[in-house]
């Protein structure tokens, strides 16, 4: 296969099994094997740090990967030879977003917010402000008074909600506006010369929504909630893009569809040609 393929793979509950459904025994093994491509440039995108991605590598034996976008597309990394080097220049497109302020700055704007639960110190950086929020709190409503609150200082930022469903906690990422995952693709995706075609993204949950209904070629892990999958075919429907989203389903290779098993039914199914990859990983395997 003579086409070089982007893969962008979001990793909790997308690549790795950490939350309540069943992992296929295969599935991590068949990305171990197909990472090895030279055809294949694989990125993983995350909210984790740079010392939780190498742990998620490490704890679950996933591959390493060529790129990572971390802290929830606040940072980029080039991996070579095992030397994780930060892309200054995405630093430095999206550094305006925030009219020269920092992440103190607007933790102070939002000091008042009940609602709100400053994350870990370590959970935080210079352009990723996170909070905890009850689970079943009026989220649009949150979001709206945060913006009214930014939006006088000139800041543009991206507000990012999810759910972490094994603490039952809202999760909020208050980022530069470039600074989503969607974006920080996108600018690799220049930065590497990988058209559209070239390119799949997998995600699983509210956070990758932004990418999912961007109108890249796009996973949804089987396991992902189903608020999420019903947001993000109704985004497509609208747009006219539904062909570009693809549900996992577990019918691929015996495998279940969910996580990596998902990632990879994902990719075969918008890359027909990487099928052979897979042949070939159960024969040798």
């Amino acid at each position: 296969m003579r086409d070089k393929i982007l893969l962008c793979s979001d990793l909790d509950r997308t690549i790795l099994p950490n939350g309540p459904h069943p992992e296929s025994p295969r599935a991590r093994p068949f990305l171990n094997a197909i990472a090895g491509r030279p055809e294949l440039t694989l990125a993983y995108v995350s909210g984790r740090d740079k010392r939780l991605l190498l742990e998620a590598i490490s704890s679950y034996d996933i591959p390493v990967p060529d790129y990572a976008i971390g802290d929830v597309g606040t940072t980029i990394y080039t991996i070579e030879n095992g030397t994780w080097r930060p892309m200054a220049e995405w630093h430095r497109e999206i550094a305006g977003d925030w009219a020269g302020k920092n992440h103190d700055d607007l933790a102070r704007l939002l000091a008042d917010l009940d609602a709100l639960t400053l994350q870990e110190p370590e959970k935080q950086n210079v352009f990723k402000l996170s909070y905890y929020a009850p689970e079943d709190i009026d989220h649009g409503a949150l979001l709206a008074e945060i913006e009214s609150r930014l939006r006088p200082d000139g800041v543009h930022a991206g507000l990012i909600w999810s759910i972490d469903e094994q603490e039952h906690t809202g999760l909020l990422d208050i980022l530069p506006g470039r600074a989503t995952k969607y974006h920080a693709i996108r600018f690799l995706m220049t930065e590497l010369a990988f058209p559209e075609k070239n390119t799949v993204f997998a995600g699983d949950s509210g956070n990758d929504l932004p990418a999912l209904t961007s109108g890249l070629q796009a996973v949804l892990v089987r396991n992902a909630r189903d608020e999420v999958r019903r947001e993000a075919i109704t985004s497509l429907e609208k747009q006219g893009l539904s062909e570009r989203l693809y549900l996992a389903q577990g019918d691929f290779q015996g495998m279940n569809g969910n996580y990596a098993a998902g990632v990879l039914e994902g990719l075969a199914h918008f890359m027909p040609a990487t099928g052979v990859w897979f042949e070939g990983a159960l024969h040798d395997g």
